[in-house]
C-alpha cells in the first residue's frame, strides 16, 4: 500500500474540524463489572456513523478531473451515507450500490443524502463487484469503503480523538469488517503510543479478518451471516489487512446473541442505541472475550443505523441472553389445582408471567399428564436458576 503517515491523520484532523462532529467519550458505564467501559459514541455522527469521516476526507482529496466524472461507492448502508454527504457538499454526483437487504432506514437515508442508489442482490461483496462494473463502464471514480490510504487515515482521526481526551486509556477495543475503522485507529494509536492495546472485534458469522490473521494470509469466505450488516464482509483488504498484522494485538469474534445482549445493555445503561455492528466492541468487553480485568477500556460503537423492525427483534433477543426473559416447560399431572400451584410457586420467587400455555392433547408425556409452557419476565441468569430450583424441589419435572 502506499505508506500512511500520521501526517496525513493530521491533515484529516484538520479538513474534518468543521464537518465530522466529534462526540465526547462517555463513562465509565455500569456495562461490565471486571473493567471500566467507556464508550467512543460515532452513532452520534451526523450520518449515523463513524464512516463520514474517511469518506468525506477521500472526497475532499480528488482531483478536480476526478469530481467531473462524478463518484461511484458500494456499501453495507453507512459508508454510503458518508459518499453521499460528502459528494452533496462538494457538488458532486454519486451513485451507490448497496445489497439488496442493506437495513430500509440506510437506503432511505442515504437518497435523502443526495445520492443515487442502485439494489444489488446478495451481500457486500457482490454490490462491490457491481460498483467496479460501473466504474470500468462509465469512468466514474471509486471510493473505496475500507481499503484506500486517504480513508484509513480519515477513520484514524478517531484515534486522535481518544488520546486527547483520554490518555489514560489502557485498551481500546474497535468492530471489524474491512479493516478501514481498526486500521486507521491501530496505526494512530500505536504509532504514537504504543503501549496501548488495540484490539479488534469480528461477527462469528463474518469472521473474514480473524481467519486472515489466523492464517497468515488473506481469506475469503464463502458467505456471511449475522445481525451486524455493518461488518459483514468476506474478505478484508490488502492494505487493510496489512495494517493489521502489525499494529493490531488481537482480534476476537462474538455471536449474534452476544451482540444483541450488548444493544439491549446500551440501550438501557447508557440510553443510547447501536446497530449490531456498532455493538459488537462492547458485546467483547461484555462477555470477556478479551483479557481487560481492572482496565480503563474505550469502546467505539461505530454506528446506530438500525432498522426499527429488526430492532425490537434484537432486543427480545438481547433480553432472553441477558436473563430477563425465560421459557420453561414443565410436565404435569392432569389434575385440578396443579396448574395454580405451579404459578404460585414463580410469584413467590418474583417471576412475572407474560404468557402460559396448557397443553392437554400430546403425545410428549404420559396420559394422564399434560405439558405447561411459561414465558417469563426475570431479573437474570441466577433468578432463573432459583425459579427452575423451587419448581423442580417441588416435585414437578422440568422439560426444558
Amino acid at each position: 500500500m502506499a505508506d500512511l503517515n500520521i501526517e496525513e491523520v493530521y491533515r484529516a484532523q484538520m479538513v474534518l474540524k468543521d464537518v465530522a462532529r466529534h462526540p465526547k467519550i462517555i463513562g465509565p458505564t455500569a456495562l461490565s463489572d471486571t473493567c471500566s467501559i467507556y464508550l467512543k459514541p460515532e452513532n452520534l455522527q451526523h450520518t449515523g456513523s463513524f464512516k463520514l469521516r474517511g469518506a468525506y476526507y477521500k472526497i475532499s482529496q480528488l482531483s478536480d478531473e476526478e469530481k467531473m466524472r462524478g463518484v461511484i461507492a458500494c456499501s453495507a448502508g453507512n459508508h454510503a451515507q458518508g459518499v453521499a454527504l460528502g459528494a452533496t457538499h462538494n457538488g458532486i454526483k454519486s451513485l451507490i450500490c448497496l445489497p439488496a437487504g442493506a437495513p430500509i432506514s440506510k437506503i432511505e437515508a442515504t437518497k435523502k443524502l443526495g445520492a443515487e442508489v442502485c439494489l444489488v442482490p446478495g451481500v457486500y461483496d457482490d454490490a462491490y463487484a457491481k460498483a467496479l462494473e460501473l466504474r470500468d463502464k462509465h469512468g466514474y471514480t471509486f471510493v473505496h469503503p475500507f481499503d484506500d490510504p486517504l480513508v484509513i487515515a480519515g477513520q484514524g482521526t478517531i484515534g486522535l480523538e481518544i488520546l486527547e481526551e483520554m490518555p489514560e486509556v489502557e485498551a481500546i477495543v474497535v468492530p471489524v469488517g474491512g479493516g478501514g475503522l481498526i486500521a486507521g485507529v491501530a496505526f494512530t494509536v500505536k504509532t504514537l503510543r504504543p503501549d496501548i492495546k488495540v484490539y479488534g472485534v469480528q461477527a462469528a458469522g463474518a469472521a473474514s479478518m480473524a481467519e486472515s490473521l489466523a492464517h497468515d494470509k488473506r481469506e475469503h469466505l464463502p458467505g456471511v451471516k449475522t445481525i451486524a450488516d455493518g461488518i459483514a464482509v468476506k474478505e478484508p483488504g490488502a492494505n487493510t489487512f496489512d495494517l493489521c498484522k502489525r499494529y493490531v494485538d488481537k482480534v476476537v469474534t462474538v455471536n449474534d446473541d452476544e451482540i444483541a445482549g450488548a444493544i439491549l445493555s446500551i440501550i438501557e445503561k447508557q440510553k443510547l442505541v447501536a446497530e449490531g455492528a456498532g455493538a459488537a466492541a462492547v458485546a467483547a468487553a461484555m462477555y470477556g472475550k478479551l483479557p481487560l480485568e481492572g482496565k480503563k477500556v474505550v469502546c467505539l460503537v461505530s454506528g446506530g443505523n438500525i432498522d426499527v423492525n429488526m430492532l425490537n427483534r434484537i432486543i427480545n433477543r438481547g433480553l432472553a441472553k441477558n436473563g430477563r426473559v425465560c421459557q420453561l416447560e414443565i410436565e404435569l399431572l392432569d389434575k385440578p389445582g396443579t396448574l395454580s400451584a405451579v404459578l404460585k410457586i414463580v410469584g413467590d420467587q418474583g417471576g412475572n408471567i407474560l404468557s402460559v400455555n396448557h397443553e392437554r392433547i400430546t403425545t410428549a408425556t404420559e396420559i394422564n399428564s399434560c405439558l405447561l409452557h411459561l414465558e417469563l419476565e426475570t431479573l437474570n441468569d441466577g433468578h432463573i436458576a432459583r425459579i427452575r430450583e423451587a419448581i423442580a424441589g417441588a416435585g414437578y419435572k422440568i422439560v426444558s
